[in-house]
């Protein structure tokens, strides 16, 4: 969700500057920083962001730079006459000429006209935020192409990791039966071989992970196909991580085999660097 966008609005008397900056957040925290002559149009431009950007930290600033004509100032010669007349009323000794460089230094003597916002200037200055805004849009696509690469790989690491599992699981189960045996052999009980042979099944049974690569194996494909999605997934892509978890945390605690556990362990390895790049899904 981090992005950034910028254009520049030439007005007449202006040069608008309109900068947009978004960073990963749950919801959309909109932050507006915008000269005072445009704050009435504030609303327009939180409604106008909201429906383009669903999610993030986003500032949007307007940065104006009056051109000459514009900084001109007027002045207003009543209010000389009148600041002139008392002055002279004090000091009638002094001269209008002395005078005046400490009257154009009181207030309001020199001001700049405000003029009301025309609608062709906000037009401009509309069609400028879309700009910055398609410019923020694109930066996002751009990196989430990158990202989505980035996804992909480490699913299908996971994927890989899971394959290797399966050399394991007939030499585990195979190891587990010999050190059982073992240890009815220490004890010299007589057993009833039938029944034990029952009861090393059903424990054996419950080590059984083929389920859980399957369902971990149809997780990773659904995280796939809901990566390439074109409509925003970003909650739906956590959940199915959420759900890999489980699975990879299942397989270790039935492995019961040193180099299956290595192997979970990778995969948690590949999950939790799934887990960081999902914040940056919208």
């Amino acid at each position: 969700m981090t992005g950034f966008g910028k254009s520049v609005v030439e007005l007449p008397e202006k040069k608008v500057t309109i900068e947009i900056r978004s960073l990963n957040s749950k919801n959309l925290d909109l932050i507006t920083r915008i000269p005072s002559f445009y704050r009435a149009k504030e609303l327009e431009i939180r409604n106008l962001i909201s429906e383009k950007l669903q999610r993030g930290k986003v500032d949007i600033i307007l940065s104006c730079e009056l051109t000459a004509v514009a900084r001109c100032q007027k002045i207003n010669a009543e209010l000389i006459r009148a600041y002139i007349q008392d002055f002279k009323a004090i000091t009638p000794e002094v001269s209008e000429a002395e005078l005046l460089p400490t009257i154009l230094r009181l207030p309001d003597v020199l001001h700049t006209p405000q003029e009301d916002l025309e609608a062709e200037e906000w037009n401009n200055i509309l069609v400028g935020i879309n700009e910055a805004l398609d410019s923020l849009i694109q930066f996002r696509l751009d990196e989430g192409t990158v990202l989505a690469q980035e996804l992909q790989l480490h699913i299908e690491n996971i994927l890989s990791l899971l394959l290797g599992i399966e050399p394991f699981e007939d030499e585990r189960i195979a190891a587990v039966r010999e050190r059982m045996m073992k240890r009815l052999e220490e004890f010299s009980v007589d057993v009833d071989h039938n029944r034990l042979e029952q009861e090393i099944v059903f424990y054996l049974e419950r080590l059984d992970v083929t389920e859980e690569k399957v369902r971990l194996k149809n997780h990773c494909e659904y995280f796939l196909t809901e990566l390439n999605q074109n409509q925003s997934n970003g909650k739906k892509l956590g959940f199915i991580t959420q759900e890999i978890g489980r699975e990879i945390n299942t397989l270790g605690s039935k492995s019961n085999h040193s180099e299956m556990q290595k192997i979970v362990v990778q995969m948690k390895d590949e999950l939790e660097k799934i887990k960081e790049q999902s914040l940056n899904i919208l």
